[in-house]
């Protein structure tokens, strides 16, 4: 046979071996195609997978008593509520910037401890946010999430944070967790609430521990009582004094204290009482808090929803310096602000806000040649994400957009809402 016969015909067969190749990759994938799918429900954190469905009763009770426990630490001496003190509007005890953990009970976190009251209605994290306003032309951007940095999408999924923090409460892994429940004097509890058998599987014990939390911090008397004497005004059930009175109106002035611009006030157009948040992420250009170990680094900087914790969106440097916006409820309980805990006082804060563009070297530090390091916790690369709008409109010299007397005004206001008013 000749030498171009025969390469025809190895060209021929391998064209026939690609056809039937082909052929059986496309019955293949016609075979696949025609499987039923499987329920949208399989795989979803919700989902029921247990063969006995606990009740919201006995995982509202089972939540609350791991949140107390201490034994769920690998120190043996941190709960959930160390931080997010029940007596404190679930937030910090005390007016340590971050607070102590890790096995030994000696390592220092990186942020401030935020509050937990409040939080039912916080949507996951999206970086195109559209409000419930009717008006779907304005992308409110990054939005949602739980954290200073929104990277949690649920309560569940936050509640994993600390439990497996090195410098929260230590443990090393989910199955370390689970051994710790087995072994609490509230297992039988654990097992009458999900199941005889829950324990079998410790990735579906895990799952659970974390639903019984979710949903204990799902109780509205103790975590969203809306009870504040503020509460009590919209519900006409008492009246504001003049000083607080005044003190709502500069709050929600848009050319004084413009606060209401995040810190949303008034009841939503479908009657829900404000949350005192919009849910946003926002660069406001906190000072660095030298008390906070690890800025001890000059090369060390915590910007938010651009990492170090959060990973995910470290490419996007539009979003350094972003951090969640919280609720303003019980917030003159708290003895420290923002996410690095840099002040102590709701003077300090909002001498900051009026301050912060007129009067900047009261805030922040200097470089060696005495010059004024404004935003210093933020590399200077990033100072364009900083929120310019008023208050923080505003350059050295003109007047703040509050005086001393109108501050105090404020802070009358903000201390109405604190849970707890009896009218």
């Amino acid at each position: 046979m000749k030498p171009a016969v025969i390469a025809a015909v190895i060209v021929f067969m391998s064209g026939v071996a690609v056809l039937a190749l082909n052929g059986c990759g496309q019955q293949h994938a016609d075979a696949e195609a025609a499987k039923p799918a499987a329920p949208a429900y399989v795989g979803a954190a919700y989902a029921p997978t247990l063969k006995k469905q606990p009740s919201v009763a006995a995982m509202t009770a089972l939540g609350r008593t791991m949140f107390s426990d201490p034994s769920l630490s690998a120190s043996g001496k941190m709960s959930c509520a160390t931080c997010h003190s029940p007596d404190h509007a679930f937030g910090p005890p005390n007016n340590l910037a971050v607070q102590l953990g890790g096995k030994e009970m000696k390592t220092l976190g990186t942020r401030a401890v935020p509050s937990l009251r409040y939080i039912q209605n916080v949507p996951a994290f999206t970086e195109h946010f559209f409000d419930d306003d009717g008006d779907d032309s304005i992308d409110a951007g990054p939005t949602g999430g739980h954290n200073w940095d929104g990277r949690a999408p649920s309560t569940h999924d936050q509640a994993r944070i600390p439990l497996l923090s090195a410098h929260e409460m230590g443990n090393a892994s989910a199955a370390e967790v689970v051994e710790k429940l087995k072994k609490a004097s509230y297992a039988a509890q654990f097992r009458a609430t999900f199941g005889e058998d829950i324990f079998d599987n410790q990735e579906q014990a895990f799952k659970w521990a974390l639903m019984a939390l979710e949903v204990f911090q799902e109780s509205p008397t103790e975590f969203y009582p809306y009870n504040s004497k503020y509460d009590a005004f919209l519900r006409q059930q008492t009246q504001l004094s003049k000083q607080e009175l005044n003190g709502l109106r500069l709050f929600n002035d848009a050319s004084k204290g413009n606060c209401a611009s995040c810190h949303i006030s008034e009841i939503t157009a479908s009657g829900a009482f404000p949350q005192f948040t919009d849910y946003g992420l926002i660069a406001i250009g906190v000072p660095r808090n030298k008390n906070i170990p690890a800025n001890a680094d000059p090369k060390y900087f915590d910007m938010g929803l651009c990492g170090p914790d959060r990973t995910d969106l470290k490419d996007k440097t539009e979003y350094c310096g972003l951090f969640k916006t919280p609720s303003l409820r019980n917030v003159a309980t708290r003895q420290v602000f923002f996410h690095n805990g840099a002040f102590t006082s709701l003077e300090q804060v909002m001498k900051f806000y009026v301050q912060r563009d007129t009067q900047p070297q009261k805030w922040y530090s200097r470089d060696k040649d005495g010059k004024v390091r404004k935003f210093d916790d933020l590399p200077e690369a990033y100072h364009g994400n900083v929120n310019v709008e008023a208050p923080f409109d505003r350059k050295p010299g003109d007047r703040p957009a509050l005086t001393d007397s109108e501050i105090k005004d404020v802070i009358a206001f903000l201390k109405t809402l604190n849970d707890g008013y009896r009218p």
